[in-house]
């Protein structure tokens, strides 16, 4: 069945709303992340600096000690929690509606950051505060692993086209960070009351998010496409027998000859086997994975130790890696995310893909010979700015598109009722690839 037989997204009013849903998966962490300055500035306690005198030298060393492992704890508690909860979402999904965890998840991180912007105006001691904060990263990375799953469940059932709306909105939450990370550089801003602005528009971003989802089901687009599963096997019993009548031709029993390929009916009270949706994926689920294992294998882990040879006691030097390595990475990722819903070349049973996939290893000795610091081992051959700038617009463009190809591709290697199986398997795989790209970083940093 087409999407010419049934209703038309009107206004692209679904597909917007797809967009929203996937801004809003990574928005809450993205302003996490822009905030840090904000939570490492709350760990250095003005009155117990100033009275250091009077506390025992354990005490004192907490501070300066939470403040310098704050980017390491912070992503611990971002990747863990993302890679265990999209791994029990691929299993729960069947007995949790598909409302609960979708609609549970955003308000559950709505809360938490309207939490943390009353936090704002609440004096904290460094280490409770610096507890607050990685219990909060854990939740919203903990339900942002449900929404995000449960999404791209959600959209595997409609066109392939619809896995593309969420991923450029991820892609472009990244790209609002690096704009609110730059515009904070160029306003200087330093008071921790400046950052209450961060936390209530991440609000409001989620809050756009609830409202859009609870718009999403009377959209008749929308309806269409999710009910299908439930009533496939009857619509096309019902359209078996039509084309038998018009075509006179027999077919061989529970099967129908279209455009040569045969397409089995199929009981949607079955319950489909995560093992058996997988061996129809596989290819796709390894591809997201190591495109993100790549990824975040050098991004920002070794990109953002990049030193400019221009911007050396100027204003360049400032908002080199701001402009370079996080407003470059993200506009061009997002770019690529994009670029899906124009064309999809290669198609998801050729051979190149996998192969592009597996091309972008090249990346990461490309970035390790840029002009790196510190290093110890390896030499500097590309130390001027413009070759880390080519490699940058390389490197995520092809991030933002080979990724979101194979988020698209994977459910639509399966059937229909197996398809927010297949999303929920490949969401976790990408989550996968981010936690090995997390762990594989640390080696490639001692490389240099």
């Amino acid at each position: 069945m087409t999407a010419r037989d049934g209703p038309q997204d009107r206004y692209k009013a679904v597909w917007l709303i797809f967009f929203i849903l996937g801004l809003g998966t990574l928005l809450p962490w993205n302003f996490f992340m822009t905030a840090r300055e904000y939570f490492i500035s709350r760990l250095a306690d003005p009155e117990e600096m100033s009275s250091l005198g009077n506390q025992t030298s354990e005490a004192a060393l907490s501070a300066p000690y939470l403040q310098s492992m704050f980017d390491n704890f912070m992503t611990l508690c971002a990747m863990v929690p993302l890679l265990i909860f999209t791994c029990l979402n691929s299993f729960i999904h069947q007995r949790i509606p598909q409302q609960i965890r979708i609609l549970g998840s955003l308000v559950a991180i709505g809360l938490v950051f309207l939490v943390t912007a009353i936090m704002v105006k609440v004096a904290m001691k460094p280490l409770p505060f610096f507890v607050f904060t990685m219990i909060s990263i854990i939740l919203i990375n903990s339900f942002g692993a449900i929404l995000q799953s449960s999404l791209f469940g959600l959209a595997g059932l409609l066109p392939a086209s619809y896995t593309a709306p969420i991923m450029s909105g991820q892609g472009l939450a990244g790209t609002f960070a690096a704009l609110a990370m730059i515009f904070s550089i160029a306003i200087g801003a330093q008071q921790p009351e400046s950052f209450i602005g961060y936390f209530t528009t991440a609000c409001a971003a989620i809050m756009l998010a609830i409202l859009s989802y609870i718009l999403l089901p009377r959209m008749d687009f929308f309806r269409y496409y999710s009910m299908k599963d439930k009533t496939e096997y009857r619509v096309y019993n019902a359209e078996l027998e039509t084309k038998r009548d018009l075509i006179k031709k027999d077919e061989p029993n529970g099967m129908e000859q279209n455009n040569s390929k045969i397409i089995p009916i199929h009981n949607p009270d079955e319950k489909p086997s995560v093992i058996a949706i997988f061996k129809k994926l596989w290819v796709m689920a390894v591809s997201v994975c190591f495109v993100f294992t790549v990824t975040i294998s050098v991004f920002p882990s070794i990109t953002a130790k990049v030193s400019t040879v221009l911007g050396e006691g100027n204003r360049w030097g400032l908002y080199f890696i701001p402009v370079s390595c996080f407003l470059l990475f993200n506009i061009f990722d997002w770019t690529g995310r994009s670029l899906t819903a124009l064309f999809t070349w290669p198609g998801k049973d050729s051979f190149l893909l996998p192969v592009l996939v597996a091309l972008r290893v090249i990346f990461v000795p490309l970035f390790m010979l840029c002009n790196v610091h510190p290093r110890d081992y390896l030499p500097v051959i590309f130390s001027h700015d413009a070759w880390f700038i080519i490699f940058m617009i390389f490197f995520s463009i092809s991030n933002g598109y080979l990724a979101s190809l194979c988020m698209c591709f994977g459910p639509k290697k399966v059937l229909a009722q197996e398809a927010e199986t297949a999303g929920a398997i490949m969401a976790f795989f990408l989550s996968l690839g981010l936690a090995l790209g997390a762990a594989v970083s640390f080696l490639f940093r001692i490389l240099i």
